[in-house]
């Protein structure tokens, strides 16, 4: 009895260690998978990062470039500066005047036959809702609604401060969500989530509406609709994407240019000053900041409260006004005197009921405009500026009393208030932002955290500063603020939380970079200001896929996209191979591999562990380069017979090309008119100390309108980039 029973134990104790040992190996297994299915997650999520990035860093140089020309070109007639001015500038400071033209939307027919929303002002919550509809079938909305809903959506934005301030008390809970980049399914699909705007539930998108996705102007719409039907429960960011010479590279301009071929240059004209008066940030309960990028060692969020916003016209290009060192030590010394008595708050905002002074002219309009406290009121003035505002005050004093007495009021024409540059001279360079407002608002606008200490410059981007948990704790420290939320990044779980849970990202574009690529998220806070974070996935097919599966489509995109990249910059990685090569064997080794190709794309990605994707065939485990470059090439080859060379500059260069097409085509025509390319022609020829005749810049222009109607389009443009190349290339040949 007793041993039949020990012998029944023993049995069992043998069974249950080898399951025991079965489980450990199974666990062992499914966490050696599961890294393995990580770290193929990480670094195609590095490709994506690197190769955005690096189109960031090629805009940021483009845009350098041309900016230099501009600014070291002296037009020689009035046409040349209109231009320029259309080119880069536009109109920096437009008056009222000329946004009430943007009124003549009126004139604009709809006719009988458009069965798309139609809306009526002022907005009510059902013509929102049913805007939402209408872009979920597929409706387009007509121009005429299209420039009034703009138009409206600029009178409630030139009344809000720098900062918005909301609180937890009048709403049950605010969502915050990051960038939607043109994707309206996933704002869709929050609303249907999380609930549609309301009196009790407030939203904070956070910039970056626009670009990259195909439906930019239907989420602008949708957004500005519900800011008018609820101006204190919906709140707007400005991106760095809100700035329309970013919009030239990454789609949005195309997208309007195509969607309203009649009216797009009006509704463009006015999107690029509704974006200028977009909200820099949002303050919930004064404890939670919420801005669109993050933040520097010299972000002053006083200075931001009151710098004014719409001189801040694109973040690509700072175009600011001089100032001479004595100058600003003077200007200094007298907003110290002026501010000597008891400044308000950074976070108070200011009142339009208060009394103002006489002497700050800026406020006159200001309040016209129904403006709070974008504009500072403490500026010194010129004398001859200053003379005359008090002038006018003292008028304006004189008829109040005439009247009250009794006296008929006087029927003279109003003097017309000078505009600065009649005022003085020198007033013009005002409209422009000065260097710190500029750095201010890029740095909170482009920059990103990073986990070491300190703050040095976002090199991989071009623009903004990396920021250190040092630097946050700081400037929560100061302000005496929880934490921060910030957009921006696009992070695999759609969120992200650094610097000790001080900084949360929010990303609300699903399968941003491919479908399955990453979730999106948004935050929800209570009054407590706890965080709850839910995550989602517009696209019903990732949901049938399972995680292999998903990282493998994704990860072939990306490899895809790469090897693009490859071969767009095959000539210099042929020159940089060759280095490797002393003895001219045809042959590298996999680490001179590795060190050459990061050497020519400084895409800082992990070469020797992609070599697998990226080179299948070795000798002597070697690589045979000119070969995998020929592999390379085969890959790309489309059905056109184009020569290889000549792809792969096509390849290098498309994006480039069609930034300058669209830079050039100041007036998003969609063409490349004569008086535009003449102008052009002029930029670069002052440039390279060229003196070309006018009959000479026709006569190319006319070379390159190869169906000879007048203008240049974009597949013009491109053909006679690719001439110019064929011919180098051939005159490279025969040099050798």
């Amino acid at each position: 009895m007793g041993s039949g029973t020990s012998t029944q134990h023993h049995f069992a104790f043998q069974n249950a260690e080898k399951a025991f040992k079965a489980a450990v190996l199974i666990q062992r297994w499914y966490r050696r998978y599961m890294a393995r299915l990580e770290m193929r997650r990480h670094c195609t999520w590095s490709i994506f990062q690197s190769i955005e990035y690096a189109g960031q860093q090629d805009q940021v140089k483009l845009h350098n470039f041309f900016s230099y020309l501009v600014d070291h070109f002296t037009p020689n007639n009035h046409n040349e500066r209109d231009f320029l001015n259309r080119m880069f500038t536009e109109e920096r400071s437009p008056q009222d005047s000329e946004m009430e033209n943007c009124r003549d939307y009126e004139s604009i027919e709809v006719p009988d036959s458009y069965t798309g929303p139609r809306l009526s002002f002022p907005l009510l919550p059902d013509h929102a809702t049913a805007l939402v509809e209408a872009f979920r079938v597929k409706q387009r909305l007509h121009a005429r609604y299209v420039l009034n809903l703009l138009y409206e959506a600029r009178k409630h934005l030139v009344q809000l401060p720098n900062i918005n301030r909301v609180s937890t008390c009048y709403s049950e809970e605010i969502t915050v969500c990051g960038d939607l980049h043109g994707q309206l399914d996933d704002l869709i699909f929050i609303f249907y989530k999380n609930g549609l705007p309301s009196p009790e539930r407030a939203y904070v998108f956070n910039g970056d509406f626009v670009d990259r996705g195909k439906d930019s102007v239907e989420i602008l719409m949708v957004l500005f609709a519900f800011m008018l039907v609820y101006p204190k429960e919906f709140h707007l960011n400005r991106g760095n994407h809100e700035d329309h010479m970013v919009n030239l590279r990454y789609g949005f301009t195309k997208e309007v240019m195509h969607k309203y071929k009649t009216h797009g240059k009006k509704i463009l004209k006015l999107l690029q000053d509704v974006f200028c008066w977009l909200p820099l940030a949002t303050l919930v309960d004064e404890k939670v900041l919420i801005l669109h990028g993050g933040v520097s060692d010299m972000t002053d969020l006083e200075f931001l409260a009151k710098l004014d916003r719409h001189k801040i016209v694109s973040t690509m290009r700072c175009k600011t006004r001089k100032e001479d060192k004595k100058q600003a030590e003077e200007k200094g010394k007298a907003n110290q005197t002026s501010s000597a008595g008891t400044p308000s708050p950074w976070f108070l905002p200011q009142s339009h009921s208060l009394p103002t002074s006489p002497l700050c002219p800026s406020t006159q309009k200001a309040h016209r405009a129904g403006r709070s406290s974008s504009v500072p009121c403490r500026v010194p003035l010129d004398p001859k500026e200053l003379s005359h505002w008090v002038r006018h005050s003292v008028d304006l004093e004189l008829e109040r009393c005439r009247q009250q007495a009794g006296f008929p009021e006087l029927k003279e024409k109003e003097e017309p208030l000078p505009l600065a540059s009649e005022a003085d001279p020198e007033a013009e360079g005002r409209r422009e932002p000065t260097q710190e407002e500029w750095s201010q608002v890029v740095d909170i606008l482009w920059s990103d955290p990073m986990a070491q200490e300190g703050c040095k410059a976002n090199t991989i981007r071009g623009g903004g500063c990396y920021f250190g948990p040092n630097v946050t704790e700081r400037l929560l420290q100061k302000y005496n603020l929880q934490f921060l939320i910030r957009s921006h990044e696009c992070k695999p779980e759609g969120y992200e939380f650094c610097h000790s849970r001080k900084v949360l990202t929010i990303f609300s574009a699903s399968n941003y970079y491919e479908v399955g690529s990453n979730r999106g998220a948004y935050v929800k806070l209570g009054p407590a200001l706890t965080p709850h974070i839910v995550q989602f996935q517009a696209n019903k097919a990732t949901h049938t896929l399972t995680m292999r599966q998903r990282i493998s489509r994704v990860g072939e995109s990306a490899l895809r996209a790469l090897r693009e990249k490859l071969f767009a910059h095959s000539s210099d990685l042929l020159v940089e191979f060759k280095k490797h090569d002393k003895d001219k064997t045809g042959l590298i080794t996999l680490s001179d591999w590795a060190a050459a190709v990061e050497s020519v794309l400084h895409l800082g990605l992990p070469w020797r562990m992609l070599r697998p994707q990226l080179v299948s065939s070795l000798t002597d485990n070697k690589l045979e380069y000119k070969s995998w470059l020929k592999n390379l090439a085969k890959e790309q080859f489309s059905h056109e017979n184009i020569q290889s060379s000549l792809l792969e500059a096509l390849y290098r260069n498309r994006s480039n090309l069609e930034t300058i097409f669209r830079i050039i085509d100041s007036d998003h025509s969609g063409f490349i008119s004569l008086d535009e390319f003449r102008q052009t022609w002029k930029l670069f020829s002052s440039h390279m100390n060229i003196d070309v005749t006018d009959d000479c810049i026709c006569d190319l222009a006319r070379s390159i309108d190869f169906n000879k109607d007048g203008h240049i389009d974009i597949n013009e443009f491109l053909e006679a980039f690719r001439l110019v190349e064929q011919s180098c290339s051939k005159g490279y040949a025969s040099d050798c």
